[in-house]
Order: structure tokens, then C-alpha cells, then sequence
């Protein structure tokens, strides 16, 4: 500190310290007398009550911050340093006395880059805290950071972009990424900042693009930090869809009508900006579905030229499984809502129809898509039929829970696609075909092997299939098949009642039903299922046995 406040500090002469500290009492209670004056928490009110009052305290800014750093301190000495210091450096630059301008004398620059060395050291235990405190700090110290970034851009004589993109805002952003065990930090900087002010939400996206283009350029490991933005950029929900949106700002609002805060295509430029940033550090597997489970609703809507994720939906796809659907997802919102076109769509589609389908836990999911890929009435017949009949030949091999599944879905695509009914009801119209059919049988002109599903000649074949799933030997799926041979006087099944449905809930629904007739069953208990009876015995072999050998040869 400059030596016209070396002498500064608590004074030395008792009664005037009493008189002083008395004076003070009386502007910091709160309806209790302070009773002992060693107390930590009066003696910080007092210093920094001093420090308010003359310059000639300023050396107490030091001793707040050793109290605030000291870690020999209780908890509830350095949090009340922490927060008197915080009032001490905004009341002081409201003061001007952190501005330097053209015409100040040397002396008062000295105390100026003084008081700025202190309040760099004060900022970087705050945001040091930010980075990896504990939650209830983490939060205290949030706020704190941000009423001083307010302070910044209000009262230092600083440039304003520079302010937000290079200060102690963009600090912040880079210690909220950075921490380790931040999601509850970033959630309330999120849900408290970002979606209530939208000055702040453009330079969050702004900072956070520049991190991690910095990050992507440095080509270190960045698992944690894209991990770290996914999470920041996802929470922020509040899209704005006009300029008269763009009303609330943290600081003033910018006099200037022209500024780029009032812009709605500077705000998405910049969000854009921020999301493809993210695209391009490489996500993990998980990181990649998240994305795209957000595409339609969190993502394409900041998007100026929404065709800039059509690569990554691509790749995307490519991944397969799960992937490839979420990438297709996405690639039809881009088809239905922004009229780009992807003529490969449905082939694509078709291609991901194969045996695993049924069987994955992410079968529920998809029937869900499909559902919502194939409900236009504008869809030619012969491309609707070749879904109808690809599932139809999978449900062949398919597990009870995925068939109760596909046929509500097959009747709610008749309905759907009447010109595609001739699947289950052919007319013969010569006698002479009736007889070469009754003789000789045909040959189902199905294509399973063609990849384009409209040169499949779907159309052409049957569902036999389904029929055949009427003597299936789960009872509940041979009574739900039968509805294919009905009349179709039900306007549509709701897919939702079927989709979760589990061998266990299967299993759970039988036993839960009243018998009205008791089952036939063995009056005698066979001794042995999979193996012969010895020789003479009374019982005869089951039925098992006699059509395979269970025995090791």
C-alpha cells in the first residue's frame, strides 16, 4: 500500500477505539446488544465501516482478506470477510475510486493499482472457491462474483464487450466448466442468470464458444469439459422468437437500438456459435445421445442455418443402434419443421428394421418414432407396406412383448393406408388362379433382402405372417393377432398401452386374472420330463422325449 496510508489500521488509543467501535455498534445491530468486543464478526463490520470512511483505512482491505484466506479461520469469520469485502470494492468503484482517468495525479494512481492488486486477489479466491468448493460456497460465492461483474460493467471505465468477454464475467464461465462437482452450481447460475437476463445468456454463449474452440486448439483431453458445457448449454431453455423479447437485461440496457443485444439474429448467431463449438470437441456415446434427444426442441431452434447439423446427424447415424435412430429423429425435424431434404430418409429408416430391434431396450423409443415417421397419409402404399411387411416376417422370431407391440401398429397402418389392405384380403378373380394356388401354392413375392423399401414388392405379398401368430402360444398374442381377420371397426389402438409391456407384466397379468374354469391338468406327477423311464416302469415317456434326445451322446 502507498505510504500515505501506512499508518492506517485500528487505532491505538483505547478510549478513541471505544468511542469509534461504540458508533459502530450501533449502525450494524439487528435488535441484540454486541456483547463482546473480540468479536470476529464486529470487528470485521468495523473495518470495514472504516475503510467506508476514510481512505486513510484502506490498509484494512488487507486484513479482510487475510481473515477472508486464513485458513486457520472459523467458517463464519470468512464468509462475513468474504461478503463485507464484496460491499467494500462495489461501494468503492460506485465512489469512482477504482477509475483512473487522464487527469489523475500519480499519488492517486498508485492507490488506484493498489486497490485493483487487492481486489484481483479478493476475485481470485472467489472464483478459485467457485471452482472447487463445496455446493453452499459454491452458491454464496455466485452471487457474490456476479453483483461484481454488475458493478464492473456499470461503474468501471472499461470497454463493455471487453468487460463481459475478457473480465471477471468470463472468469466465471471458465470456473463453472472447469469445476469438477458443478452441476448444482451451474443449474442456479443457469436458472438465475441466463434465462432471466438476455444480455447475459449471449455473452454466456459467446464466452463458452470461445472455451471451447481454445480447448479444441490446444488438443488436450476435453472428456471433462464438453461434459461440463453439454450440461450448462442444455439447462438454458428460454428461446427467444422476437425482437420484442429482448427486454431484460442485468446491466442497463444498451441506448444505442442498433446494439446487438436487441438483435434476435445476434443472440442465435451466437448460440450457434456456442452449439457447434461443442459439436466439433468429440463426444462420447452418451454425450452424442444427449444431443441428440435435445436437437429438435433445445438445439435447431437457435439455429440460423439449421443444414450446418446435418453432418452431424449423419455421422451420427452412422454410429448405429440407438444413435442411428436419434440421428434419424432429428433428421425428420429438419425435413417436417424447416423443410430441408433428405430423399435417403426412409431408406435409412427401413435399414434399421432388423431382428435386434425387437429385442432391444430401446424398442418402446422406437415404435414411438416410427409412429410419428410413418403417420402421413401421403406416404406412396408401396413404401408403407414394406414396413408393414418387414416387421410382420421379424415377428416371426420376436419375443411376446415385441409382437403385442408391431400388430396394434400394423392395424393402426391399415386403418391409416386403406390402398394397403389388400395385404390381408386379396380377391381372386379367375377360377383357373384359384385352382393353380389351391394345387401348387405361391411363392411370396416379398423381397427381404432389398435395402430401397419401394422395390421390396410388399404390396404384392400378404400377411401371412400375423396369421400365423393366431396360434401362437402365448394365448394373449394369439387373441391380439386375431384382429388382422376382424372387422376394422376400431378407429386405432393407442400404441402406449403396448409399448412397455415385459415378459414380466405379461406374466403378471395372467396370475392376476379370476379363473372361470379350472385348466386341465396331469393327474398324475410324471417322475421324469426330459429323460426316459427305466425299463418296466408304470409311466410312460412324455412326449419331449419322444420327438428329441436330451441325452449326451
Amino acid at each position: 500500500m502507498p505510504g500515505m496510508v501506512d499508518g492506517a489500521g485500528l487505532p491505538k488509543r483505547k478510549r478513541g477505539a471505544a468511542t469509534r467501535q461504540g458508533k459502530v455498534k450501533k449502525r450494524v445491530r439487528t435488535g441484540e446488544k454486541v456483547q463482546d468486543d473480540d468479536d470476529p464478526q464486529t470487528r470485521i463490520l468495523l473495518l470495514e465501516s472504516r475503510i467506508l470512511e476514510s481512505r486513510r483505512h484502506y490498509n484494512n482491505i488487507a486484513i479482510l482478506l487475510e481473515s477472508f484466506r486464513g485458513t486457520d479461520k472459523a467458517a463464519e469469520e470468512q464468509a462475513t470477510a468474504c461478503v463485507a469485502l464484496c460491499r467494500v470494492f462495489c461501494r468503492l468503484m460506485v465512489a469512482g475510486s477504482m477509475s483512473k482517468t487522464e487527469d489523475t495525479p500519480e499519488n492517486e494512481a498508485i492507490i488506484i493499482k493498489w486497490l485493483k492488486e487487492r481486489y484481483n486477489d479478493y476475485t481470485a479466491i472467489l472464483l478459485k472457491t467457485l471452482q472447487g468448493g463445496e455446493p453452499e460456497k459454491q452458491s454464496t460465492v455466485l452471487i457474490l462474483l456476479m453483483r461484481l461483474v454488475k458493478d464492473e460493467a456499470l461503474y468501471l471505465k472499461v470497454n463493455e464487450e471487453y468487460a463481459w468477454l475478457s473480465g471477471m464475467f468470463a472468469d466465471i464461465i471458465r470456473s463453472l466448466l472447469e469445476a469438477k462437482d458443478g452441476q448444482v452450481v451451474r443449474e442456479e447460475f443457469v436458472e438465475k442468470y441466463v434465462e432471466e437476463y438476455d444480455d447475459i445468456r449471449l455473452y454466456t454463449f459467446a464466452v463458452v464458444a470461445g472455451i471451447a474452440s481454445e480447448a479444441l486448439s490446444d488438443q488436450g483431453d476435453t472428456a471433462t469439459l464438453s461434459s461440463n458445457i453439454l450440461s450448462l448449454l442444455s439447462a438454458i431453455e428460454n428461446i427467444p422468437t422476437s425482437k420484442e423479447e429482448l427486454e431484460d437485461f442485468y446491466v442497463e440496457a444498451p441506448k444505442k437500438m442498433k446494439h446487438r443485444l436487441y438483435s434476435l439474429t445476434a443472440h442465435k448467431k451466437q448460440a450457434q456459435e456456442a452449439w457447434l463449438a461443442l459439436l466439433r470437441m468429440g463426444l462420447s456415446d452418451d454425450q452424442r445421445n444427449t444431443v441428440l434427444g435435445l436437437v429438435s426442441h433445445r438445439i435447431a431452434p437457435w439455429f440460423l442455418k439449421v443444414e450446418m447439423l446435418m453432418d452431424f446427424l449423419t455421422d451420427s447415424y452412422n454410429v448405429g443402434g440407438s444413435t442411428s435412430l436419434l440421428a434419424l429423429s432429428g433428421l425428420f425435424y429438419l425435413i417436417q419443421e424447416k423443410n430441408l431434404d433428405y430423399p435417403q430418409f426412409y431408406q435409412k429408416l427401413y435399414s434399421l428394421l432388423d431382428s435386434g430391434i425387437l429385442h432391444s431396450k430401446h424398442r418402446s423409443r422406437f415404435f414411438r418414432l416410427l409412429d410419428t415417421f410413418l403417420s402421413s397419409t401421403h406416404l406412396p402404399a408401396a413404401l408403407v407396406a414394406s414396413f408393414i411387411k418387414r416387421l410382420s416376417r421379424l415377428l416371426l422370431h420376436a419375443p411376446p412383448p415385441a409382437i403385442v407391440v408391431v400388430v396394434p401398429w400394423i392395424y393402426n397402418l391399415l386403418k391409416r393406408h386403406p390402398s394397403c389392405t389388400f395385404m390381408i384380403h386379396r380377391a381372386i378373380q379367375t377360377k383357373e388362379l384359384k385352382k393353380k394356388l389351391d394345387q401348387e401354392g405361391m411363392d411370396d413375392p416379398f423381397n427381404m433382402s432389398e435395402q430401397d423399401p419401394m422395390q421390396t414388392h410388399a404390396i404384392e405379398s400378404s400377411l401371412w405372417e400375423v396369421e400365423m401368430l393366431q396360434s401362437h402360444y402365448h394365448p394373449n398374442v394369439a387373441t391380439l393377432a386375431k384382429i388382422i381377420s376382424e372387422q376394422f371397426t376400431k378407429n386405432a389402438y393407442n400404441l402406449e398401452d403396448f409399448l412397455d409391456h415385459s415378459y414380466g407384466s405379461m406374466l403378471d397379468a395372467e396370475l392376476s386374472k379370476d379363473i372361470k374354469k379350472a385348466p386341465a391338468i396331469e393327474y398324475e406327477i410324471p417322475k421324469k420330463i426330459l429323460t426316459k423311464h427305466e425299463a418296466g416302469s408304470q409311466f410312460q415317456d412324455s412326449l419331449l422325449v419322444k420327438l428329441w434326445n436330451f441325452t449326451s451322446s
